[in-house]
């Protein structure tokens, strides 16, 4: 036996054994449930990597050619070689840009631990064999049927002597060699070309209908002359009553050899739809980010006073939602976009109440006063990281119950993935480039082909609709503009223009692959193949906090300054020309009322804004000198006097709790009151020349009251006046919604060092050969020792220095087998030296199940 032969590992385990630390890492980063929890040995790591769950998560992480080179392993021999591999891939003619991306897939099958064995002996997992196989209940991708072995396997051994026969081959002894022999005729190139010359045009024509798939045909009780010809040389193979099948080495030659009709080597490129200044796309990016934050803004101060009721099943109503649009001027899916990015910031939330509504949080004012780059960069970060999908609002949950915004059933795990990959593909173009949808959809069907297939299908597909919404809501949101990454944008992924252009370099250059068709030689160890910074996951917290602050420094030049100024006007309006600083604009939405919004914001003044003002708290003075002091223009004689007829009005009515009542020192006014007809709603009752009675509650006798023309004022039991503020509403403290996660995070370096210790270390216990007194332990076993014999090769451990093995039960219950070097027995516990924890440590000596010596060697 050869040295290679010797090397060459004979299982998963033994592969995984011979792979180096970094090798190690980059399986458990790729594929982080296998560390959850923690194995306890490479046997037990080897085990998980074959379980189905596993192995189904891990193809679908796989890329369009890294998962059709898996398929065609799965329709390879087993074991099959890299040569073989290689014909199926870049079929007879030997396609130079499959076979030199070729090294790059089988090096990340193997990385993911889904290939094992040297170049001679490559081999599929048998999970992924089995999910990747074809079989009449799940066709493989391929289109490729079953062997001439595994569709023959029913068949007579007479029958089988007489389609040999037929195919001009001599007779054989038993099915076995008639099988073989019909194998090797069926994959000698040169025999099939004459074999099927002298096929029936008719025979010809039925070949070429199954050679790419599904390989099933039906035929008839008594077939006709062409399929006669077929059934009786084996070119066809029954599997059933009335039906046949193309036999996987009859379809490999009809197809040149080629286990896929249309191999992918290489990603789909990302094609520019439109190219503009990066100055422009920036400038357009700032300011649709402006606009976000005076969206979110108007939407919260919509609901000060508490927003919209809570669905008992969670959520916005229809109506609610519908009623939210229209304030915002906007449609309905954009409002719900608004909405949940709202929510995903933590600056809105349900109260808890007994009457549960939704209204902005306290973290909502610490958000005011932050300045405007900072609040965006918040947004941004939250959109970036929410597994929260405003898209799918108005759909159906899969128990056809409507899905609501602010309802449950929005989380998509797959979101945080997605926009963050659509992002990426935008930073790899030039700056200023705004791609075609289609290419990026194309781009990403290609990364992840099993993973579109979650969707109805075609362009309809989770991701598809995932990405789509990425690059309107980025749009939206101002992460782009006219289509383009923008600068800040590019900064919130962390990423330089310069980086990125070099990223998606690499990126195609890893996907196209290099160098030799061999991946590594028998026994070699497996390189770390890291990732490009163009399939890079979402960043940590730390580094995703570094990134909004970057994106928020570049954003702050190109936002417009706040104005501390508006122009008052004679009809009652004031113009903002631009944003306005925070404690001018609070004061002009309690003043006034927004008439028009756009690059110049209109404010009206009516008598109830501007009692509304006297509410909160102020005076006639204090509003003729706030309106002095932040107009560019003279305040206008009408505002004036509008200002000081409605103050002159203000307070005289005092509305207090009794139910309620009226107080006013001015009996000729209630006189008039309760004159007035639309004042028999309130049912209002002299008490005293100065004090009418209510049988309506305080709020809505303020409110008729108001209706009426009135400006009353409420009071408390004291006879005070209460001031009232429109921001008075808040919920309680409340955190912002944790994202679903996609399956286990993955592991950050500190953890992955302490597991691959700790499976090294397991590993080290389970393999150590071990002296042992009568037949052999099987693999796991614990050894088992009287009490007696374990404390007596204890103290002559502790004499000679030697190390022993050990199995150990803990307090748990939990078994697992231990490498120690006794120091010190007594008192019933063994201090010893443990080689698996690498550490010192003491053992209750009862919970010790057994001991063995270690062997010489």
């Amino acid at each position: 036996m050869s040295p290679e032969a010797h090397s060459a590992p004979r299982s998963l385990a033994e592969s995984l054994r011979m792979r180096d630390d970094a090798s190690l890492a980059a399986l458990l980063r790729s594929r982080p449930d296998l560390i959850t929890p923690v194995p306890t040995d490479l046997t037990q790591l080897a085990t998980r990597a074959g379980t189905r769950a596993s192995v189904l998560r891990a193809l679908e992480r796989l890329d369009a050619f890294a998962l059709q080179t898996a398929e065609a392993l799965a329709v390879a021999p087993d074991p099959a070689s890299y040569s073989e591999l290689l014909g199926l891939m870049a079929g007879d003619a030997g396609d130079e840009t499959v076979a030199a991306a070729l090294p790059r897939a089988v090096a990340t099958l193997r990385e993911q631990a889904l290939v094992w064995g040297d170049d001679e002996r490559l081999r599929l997992v048998r999970t992924a064999r089995e999910l990747l196989a074809p079989s009449p209940q799940h066709p493989s991708p391929t289109g490729l049927g079953p062997t001439v072995q595994e569709a023959g396997s029913g068949m007579s051994p007479g029958r089988f002597q007489e389609i040999v026969t037929a195919a001009g081959l001599g007779s054989t002894h038993d099915s076995v060699s008639a099988v073989a022999a019909l194998t090797s005729l069926f994959t000698d190139r040169t025999k099939m070309t004459a074999l099927l010359a002298e096929a029936p045009e008719a025979s010809r024509e039925v070949l070429s209908r199954l050679v790419w798939g599904p390989p099933y045909g039906q035929v008839t009780p008594d077939p006709a002359a062409h399929l006669r010809w077929l059934l009786d040389r084996g070119l066809l193979l029954p599997t059933g009553p009335g039906t046949v099948v193309l036999p996987r080495e009859v379809a490999l030659h009809l197809r040149e050899g080629h286990a896929h009709r249309a191999p992918e080597p290489l990603p789909p490129a990302v094609e520019p739809a439109a190219t503009h200044a990066p100055q422009v796309v920036d400038a357009t990016a700032a300011g649709q980010a402006y606009t976000s934050l005076a969206t979110v803004e108007e939407l919260l101060k919509d609901w000060d006073e508490g927003g919209p009721a809570v669905l008992r099943a969670g959520g916005l109503s229809v109506r609610d939602l519908k009623r939210t649009a229209v304030a915002l001027d906007v449609p309905e899916p954009v409002a719900a976009f608004w909405v949940e990015l709202a929510y995903a910031a933590g600056l809105l939330a349900s109260d808890g109440e007994a009457d549960e509504r939704y209204a902005a949080t306290p973290a909502y004012d610490e958000w005011l006063e932050r300045p405007p780059a900072e609040r965006w960069a918040r947004l941004a970060e939250a959109w970036l990281t929410a597994t929260r999908t405003p898209g799918v609002v108005g759909g159906r949950d899969p128990k056809d119950r409507a899905l609501s915004a602010l309802g449950p059933g929005l989380d998509r795990s797959a979101a945080p993935e997605v926009r963050h990959r659509v992002l990426i593909l935008l930073a790899g173009l030039p700056q200023g480039t705004a791609p075609t949808a289609e290419s990026v959809l194309a781009r990403l069907r290609w990364e992840r082909p099993l993973r579109g297939q979650q969707g109805e299908g075609g362009d309809d597909d989770l991701r598809s609709r995932l990405a789509r919404w990425t690059l309107s809501e980025a749009e939206l949101l101002g992460v782009t503009g006219r289509g383009a990454l923008s600068a800040h944008g590019r900064a919130l992924l962390g990423a330089t223009p310069a980086a990125a252009s070099a990223a998606s370099s690499a990126s195609a250059a890893d996907a196209a692959g290099s160098g030799s068709p061999k991946t590594s030689g028998p026994g070699d160890k497996l390189p770390v193949h890291h990732r490009p910074a163009a399939h890079a996951e979402p960043h940590s917290p730390v580094e995703r906090a570094v990134a909004s602050a970057a994106a928020a420094r570049l954003l702050a030049p190109l936002l417009p300054e706040p104005l501390d100024h508006v122009l008052l006007q004679a009809d009652l309006t004031a113009v903002a020309p631009g944003p306005l600083r925070r404690p001018l604009a609070a004061m002009l939405d309690v003043l006034a009322d927004v008439e028009s919004k756009g690059g110049a914001t209109v404010y009206r003044f009516t008598p109830a804004s501007v009692r509304r003002a006297l509410d909160a708290g102020r005076t006639a003075a204090d509003l003729h000198a706030f309106l002095t002091e932040h107009s560019r223009t003279p305040v206008p004689q009408p505002l004036a006097y509008l200002i000081d007829d409605v103050a002159r009005k203000h307070g005289h009515l005092r509305v207090g709790a009794a139910s309620a009542y009226v107080r006013c020192d001015d009996d000729a006014l209630l006189n008039e009151i309760l004159a007035d007809k639309r004042a028999a709603a309130l049912r209002l009752r002299r008490l005293a020349p100065t004090v009418l009675a209510a049988q309506s509650d305080p709020g809505s006798l303020l409110e008729g009251l108001r209706a009426m023309g009135y400006a009353p004022a409420a009071e408390s039991a004291e006879g005070d006046v209460l001031i009232t503020r429109a921001d008075a509403r808040r919920t309680p403290p409340r955190t912002a919604p944790e994202p679903v996660p996609d399956g286990p995070p993955p592991p950050d370096a500190t953890l992955l060092s302490a597991a691959i210790r700790a499976i090294r270390a397991g590993d080290l216990a389970a393999t150590t050969p071990r002296k042992t007194a009568g037949a052999p332990l099987a693999g796991g076993e614990l050894p088992r020792t009287s009490s007696a014999e374990t404390l007596a090769t204890m103290q002559a451990a502790v004499l000679t220095g030697g190390s022993l093995w050990i199995g150990y039960v803990n307090a748990e219950g939990s078994a697992s087998q231990r490498v120690i070097a006794p120091i010190r027995v007594e008192g019933g516990f063994v201090t010893a030296y443990d080689h698996t924890a690498d550490e010192v440590r003491t053992y209750p000596l009862h919970r010790i199940t057994g001991v063995a010596e270690l062997a010489d060697d």
